[in-house]
């Protein structure tokens, strides 16, 4: 049943926090439209579910393509992300439509809108979502006090550098980040230190130790942060 794979939590009147297991979803209601971010594991059937919570016309679209996150595409029409993503979500044999969405474009489901920020390096489509109006940033995996998987195919950490600095550039039109993983909410206080603890690892001082889950991976404690990288 969906209703005990999902687990919502109203963070503001007009966006729902959606937990399964230790993943998040997002889910935003507009004045003409909702819209979804993300869709999990796929252990429930998460359409039906979300249908309890609205039934606004539905847009999804994905933070990045790893089996966490989309899981639960098969369940709707289509889905939006950034092209650069298309081999890794492909790749899970899915069968929904992924559709593009690029910098600069902006989700708009009336009252709240949500530009989409390409932010490679967890993996070379991520993409972020800002809300200016709100000072509000979904920022999937990238975006988090980890550990932060940086081991595997297109995961790259030099990038990941690249992309929290230009988010840093843009931080007077943010205040608070929601993340996928770990803590929910977090300060813009974690973008300099994602970059020196990225820095840290890079620069071979930190000692990875063995995760404590079962991963072909270390991981490296860089002050705040946290990455499991091979």
């Amino acid at each position: 049943m969906a209703e005990q794979v999902y687990t919502v939590t109203k963070l503001e009147d007009d966006l729902l926090m959606i937990a399964e297991r230790h993943v998040r979803m997002f889910l935003v209601l507009g004045e003409t439209s909702a819209l979804l971010v993300d869709t999990g594991f796929g252990d429930g059937d998460l359409a039906a579910f979300v249908k309890t919570l609205t039934d606004l016309p539905l847009t999804v679209v994905i933070t990045h393509a790893d089996g966490d996150h989309t899981g639960a595409c098969g369940q709707f029409e289509s889905v939006y992300m950034h092209p650069a993503e298309f081999d890794r979500y492909y790749s899970h044999a899915v069968e929904t439509q992924a559709l593009p969405v690029w910098e600069g474009d902006v989700l708009d489901v009336g009252g709240r809108a949500f530009e989409v920020i390409h932010i490679p390096g967890h993996t070379p489509g991520s993409i972020a979502l800002l809300d200016r109006a709100n000072r509000l940033m979904i920022g999937g995996d990238s975006l988090q006090e980890g550990p932060i998987f940086m081991f595997g195919p297109g995961r790259n950490m030099r990038a990941l550098i690249c992309s929290v600095k230009k988010l840093m550039k843009m931080d007077s039109a943010f205040d608070r980040i929601l993340s996928s993983h770990n803590r929910l909410e977090l300060g813009i206080d974690l973008l300099p230190a994602l970059v020196e603890g990225a820095e840290l690892q890079l620069s071979g001082t930190v000692e990875g130790v063995k995760p404590e889950m079962d991963r072909p991976c270390l991981q490296y404690n860089c002050g705040r942060v946290k990455f499991f990288c091979s």
